[in-house]
This record gives structure tokens, sequence and C-alpha cells, in this order.
């Protein structure tokens, strides 16, 4: 645990002040991160911040949405194909999504919506991580990728720069739904300091570490986040700052950042919280007997998921990962009959209120929202009214970031099945993300980072038709 002395004359028994103990802590630290190298940078008056100052928001739908379903209805198939509760016309002319996301399909000028995604992997744990990690060869998730060369807190504000939001992180009320995040939080072969922060892990740290401090203790709390992330960065080069005391320490950066008020939805108005809450769509009973399962699978916390993930990308996260269960939708209880209505329903109405929301802040354009998962479902519906594993198409789409908006991108062939034109890899998807997040040709000429970690970053092409 590290130990921080934040004011104060009272000097050590070699004379050194509290305050210069932890400028001592933070020396030798030079090059490892781009708040460093930038603090060096401004002293010196030279050189432009890659990171361009934007989020990034995914809801990733853990199981494998159907992307006939959600994006791509495909009413000119045969039945057995075609989406099984039809479409419903978009903003966009000629363009139709499945009839649960008829609030999303009204917004739909304000999204892009990409029906060639593919990357080939049907099965649920590689295809989670390839997908998270946009295919990197680190099998890091790209939040991590992001904290790894932006620093894993704001400098500013302490927040921790690669949030994941299970249902827990939204109160204990909700601590039975959804808490798996293990495939979309993996480090790969970076180090654990730079794992994901669970705010349903680290959450009662924060709870236990609210203390109130004298103002006079906190007067150069701006300076003091820094030099807290180059100590912990020391400590990692040296092997000493790793799993759950990693937890402790970005708790304390939130607290002493002021920003613990971003995790608690609660500090929302009350027709806020109505508008995005999903509280009211409860799994009927019937179902919840048929699977041990599917009660956890509920999506009653999702519209305060998303609507703590704008609190903290308001705070300064630069990356937050919103998790939904239950899309794997075989059938016999949770098939494409059963639980796309309901799940379905959900994210139409929580997402679709975080865009307004995004929207009505003047934040759109400076947060990337994406929706995809693991995989894509079977074109046909089998014999138990669900569909199966598929690798070959994708659910994926797009709101805000700055992109060119109000369009699709790509198509499928006649039965959904495989792209049928302008296909869309990983690659594709992560180099958009990550053109978002960072000013690469920028980036390039900055020395000092891992040359391996840009390399990562800057790989591939955007999808053209969005930049």
């Amino acid at each position: 645990m590290l130990t921080l002395f934040t004011g104060g004359n009272t000097r050590d028994c070699e004379g050194h002040s509290r305050r210069e103990f932890l400028r001592v802590g933070a020396l030798g630290v030079g090059g490892l991160t781009l708040p460093t190298l930038l603090a060096a940078k401004s002293q010196a008056g030279e050189g432009k911040n890659p990171v361009r100052g934007k989020s990034v928001v995914v809801l990733f739908l853990q199981g494998g949405p159907t992307h006939i379903e959600t994006f791509d209805p495909k009413m000119t198939a045969p039945k057995e194909y075609r989406a099984m509760f039809g479409e419903v016309k978009t903003a966009i002319p000629g363009v139709t999504f499945g009839s649960q996301f008829e609030r999303l399909a009204s917004l739909a000028d304000k999204m892009a919506i990409v029906r060639s995604y593919r990357h080939g992997i049907s099965s649920h744990g590689p295809a989670s991580e390839h997908v998270i990690a946009g295919g990197n060869k680190f099998q890091a998730t790209m939040g991590t990728l992001y904290g790894r060369a932006a620093g894993t807190t704001n400098p500013v504000t302490g927040i921790p720069s690669n949030i994941v939001i299970t249902p827990p992180a939204c109160g204990d009320e909700y601590k039975e739904f959804g808490r798996n995040a293990q495939r979309v939080s993996n480090v790969g072969s970076l180090s654990p300091a730079y794992k994901v922060f669970d705010p349903s892990s680290g959450g009662q740290i924060m709870k236990n570490m609210q203390v109130n401090m004298p103002q006079g203790r906190m007067d150069d709390r701006q300076s003091l986040l820094g030099q807290i992330d180059t100590i912990k960065r020391e400590m990692d080069a040296a092997g000493g700052l790793e799993g759950a005391d990693r937890f402790q320490q970005q708790a304390y950066d939130v607290i002493l950042g002021g920003v613990s008020d971003a995790f608690d939805v609660n500090k929302e108005d009350a027709e806020t919280i109505a508008r995005c809450d999903t509280g009211e769509v409860a799994i009927p009973k019937y179902l919840q007997t048929k699977k041990s399962n599917v009660p956890a699978q509920s999506p009653v916390a999702l519209g305060k998921q998303l609507l703590m993930a704008r609190r903290l990308v308001e705070a300064g996260c630069g990356f937050v990962t919103v998790t939904s269960n239950g899309w794997d939708m075989h059938g016999n209880a949770f098939g494409i009959n059963d639980g796309m209505p309901l799940l379905g329903g959900a994210v139409d109405k929580a997402a679709s209120a975080f865009i307004e929301d995004l929207d009505q802040r003047g934040m759109l354009d400076d947060v990337l929202f994406v929706i995809t998962g693991e995989f894509g479902r079977t074109p046909k519906i089998n014999n138990k009214a669900g569909r199966d594993h598929w690798g070959n198409l994708c659910t994926l789409a797009f709101a805000g970031g700055g992109l060119r908006l109000g369009q699709v991108v790509g198509s499928s062939d006649s039965k959904a099945g495989t792209p049928a034109s302008d296909p869309v890899s990983s690659l594709n998807l992560r180099a958009t993300i990550m053109n978002t997040l960072f000013d690469t040709a920028e980036l390039r000429i900055t020395d000092g980072l891992p040359t391996d970690v840009v390399n990562e970053i800057i790989a591939g092409e955007p999808i053209k038709q969005l930049v």
C-alpha cells in the first residue's frame, strides 16, 4: 500500500519534509506514460498532446447478440431467416432495425450501423476476448491498451482511465445480476497493473476511504494526483504494484480527486433516472424456473449502468465498458422468441436515453458509443425458437465520437450469413476506436512509450466510411 504525505512542514529523521518525500518518490520515472512525457514537453515548450480528450463507451452484449433482430432484420429472406418480430422504420430513409429497437430507430441519424463486421470466431471466451481487444497482439482489452499509453488515471481528476460497469456497480440491490466481467477485462500479456477498474470490486474500498480531510491538506491536489500516477508506475516497473493493491491505489485516487460522486447515479435528478431506468424489464417467473442462470440475466440495472458511464466520462474517464448479460439465445428459455423482447427492449430504452443525454449535454461528439458483442447468431432460426453461435457476421453500431453518422456501412448476403460488401474486421474496429482516443500521427512521434504498445494503437485503418 502506497503511503502518501500531503502537506505540513514536519520533517523526518533525515531532515526531509513530508511533501519532499512525495517528490523524491516520483524521481526516475521518466518515459513510462504520456502524463510524464507531456509534463516534460510542456516544461520545454514543445510538442502536442496525442490524447484527444475524447472518451469511448462500449456496451458489450455478452453471450452474442443476434445481428438480425438488432440492426439487420433482412425481411426479404425466407421466414426462417428473417427477424422473428419484424422490422421498424428508422430516421434514415430505406433503413430498418429489428422491431424491439423503436427508440433507437428514431435516432438512427445519430448512429452508424455496420452490417458487414466479421471475425469468424464462434466460441464465447475466445470471441469475447478478441472483440474487446480489437484483435491486438497482447490480447488485452482496448481499454487496457488505452490506459497503458494514456495513464491508469486521469492526471487532473484522478479517476481511473479504464472502467467496467457490471450491474452490481450500481448498488447492492443488483448484486445478484450479471457480475461476470472476466471476458471483457483481460490484460493479456500486459502487466496486471493496467487491468480495468471494476467499482463492484473496488467500491467498498472507496466507501471505506470516504473521510473528511481539512481543505488545507488538499491545496495541491492536482499536482499530487499526477505524482501518484508516476509513483504507481515506478512501483509497477519494479514489480511491486499488481492485483488487489492496484484497486486500493485507484480508489485512493478517486477519493483524493473528489470524483467518487461520479459512481453514484442517485446524484442525478429523478427525471433523468426515470428516463433511462430499466427496472421494470423483469424476467417473468415462468422463464426463471427453466434455467438456473436466467434470473441473473435480467436487465434491470442496464439503464443505470449507462447513466453511470455518462457520469464517469464527464469526470474524465477515457474508456468505459458496460456489460449486459443473457444474449446467448439458443432457445428453451431465452431463445429469440422469449429473450429478445426483454433484453432488446431494455437496450432500446437505455441506449437511446444515453445517446439523447449526451446530445442534450453537448457531449455527443466527444463520446464514441459502441454497441457490440462477441459474435452474431446463426442466420436460420433453430427448432428451439433460438439462434446459435455465429462468428461470420456480428452486431456492430456506433453513435457520436465525431464520426460520420446517419449511415449503414456494408451489407450482408441474402440470408444475413456473411458480409456481401465492404467487410469490416476487428482491426478496423480497433483503429476506429484508437483514432478517436488518440492523434495517432502525434503518438507515432512521441518518444518514450513502449514501441510495441504504440504500434498496436496506430495499427490498421479506421472504418473508412466513418472518418
